[in-house]
């Protein structure tokens, strides 16, 4: 192997670069599908529960039970459909159409005007749906709550609460999904264009024989894999400047940090992103292939295991185990941060070193491999 060659290096980029530009598929997968995957994660996906359809059946024709059943048609939590028929109901919670029912019984007034006797309501929800369910019976019992506190309050008896309570939430005050979907969406791009894209188009040529040929020349193979991996490098933070621009000018998701904390954490997060892509081309050497196991292996471990979606928390123990092997997992919470919270170094430089990590273990597998191949 002969001395690192400026002129020969540039020529292997310009190379990269072209193919780069000749090839529709790589700016269908570059561009073109980070923005559906990006406006369908600010748009079509969403954690919010608010206007829940529920079903609410007023067997009291009564001025309270009135009152209660229009503080429920008021609520912003729910979409309410009246009806007087419980079993009509029950039929539309099986079908689907609705997440749960409130019934105020008959004896409603009565029971409320007694003192000492309690009026209560029942509210039934869709076991099958465990999340909805929990907020439907919380949402429900919230809002008699509310209700019953200013009926009291009318009357005068209104007891003193033991402890009041004034809910507040940092960062992000609304609870609104889109403001931590989108910017988590950002690292699934980043994930298709650094393992899957350029899996596929190493595997390609491999497939094509061209690979061999390039291997055959007296180049070093740290400098083969800084000709394959800078243009990817740079696709990739051109796809993630357009997604934040996007999501700050049209998703309208605040953005409190700097870019160069964002710069830092995508090029971290970019560099076992590309390794892991250039191994899996260099074990299998097949585009079908390389794309299953991209997907395996990249794009559902940082769809589904890096609390992107879900809470690490929440999953079972071994699972939470296998996603620190994850390095989307470690790429998830600063990018949130940055978006919502602004430069917070200690947490980004604890993960971008396992990230850089991640990148210098994978491209020590990636040059064993292609070394063993053509040897």
């Amino acid at each position: 192997m002969s001395a690192f060659n400026r002129q020969r290096f540039i020529a292997l980029l310009v190379k990269e670069t072209l193919q780069i530009v000749r090839d529709p598929s790589t700016f269908l997968i570059a561009f073109v599908l980070p923005m559906i995957l990006l406006f369908l994660f600010g748009y079509g996906v969403s954690l919010d529960t608010t206007r829940i359809k529920i079903g609410l059946a007023l067997q009291d024709t009564g001025a309270q039970a009135r009152s209660l059943a229009t503080a429920y048609e008021r609520s912003t939590w729910f979409d309410v459909t009246g009806s007087r028929d419980v079993t009509s109901l029950k039929a539309d919670l099986v079908a689907g159409n609705i997440r749960g029912i409130i019934v105020i019984p008959p004896d409603f007034g009565r029971r409320l005007d007694s003192r000492g006797d309690p009026a209560s309501i029942q509210v039934i929800t869709d076991g099958s749906m465990p999340n909805t369910a929990g907020f439907v019976a919380a949402y429900a019992e919230g809002i008699r709550a509310s209700w019953a506190a200013g009926l009291a309050d009318e009357r005068g008896v209104q007891p003193l609460p033991p402890i009041s309570l004034a809910q507040r939430f940092w960062f992000n005050p609304e609870l609104t999904s889109r403001y931590f979907l989108v910017p988590g969406s950002i690292a699934i791009v980043m994930t298709m264009i650094g393992t899957l894209l350029t899996a596929l188009v190493v595997a390609r040529e491999w497939e094509r024989g061209t690979m061999e040929a390039l291997l055959a020349t007296p180049i070093g193979m740290a400098e083969f894999l800084a000709t394959k991996v800078i243009p990817y490098f740079i696709l990739g933070l051109c796809s993630m400047t357009i997604c934040t621009l996007i999501a700050i000018f049209i998703f309208g998701v605040p953005f409190l940090g700097s870019a160069l904390a964002l710069l830092a954490i995508a090029s971290a997060f970019l560099v076992p992103a590309l390794g892991q892509g250039l191994l899996i081309s260099a074990v299998t050497k097949n585009q079908f292939v390389a794309s299953q196991v991209a997907l395996l292996s990249a794009f559902l471990p940082a769809m589904l295991l890096s609390g992107f979606l879900f809470e690490i928390s929440s999953m079972p123990r071994i699972i939470q185990f296998i996603t620190y092997v994850v390095p989307a997992r470690y790429v998830i919470p600063p990018l949130q941060t940055v978006f919502a919270v602004g430069d917070l170094w200690g947490l980004f430089l604890r993960n971008i070193a396992v990230l850089l990590g991640f990148g210098a273990f994978f491209f020590l597998l990636a040059i064993r491999a292609t070394r063993r191949r053509i040897a």
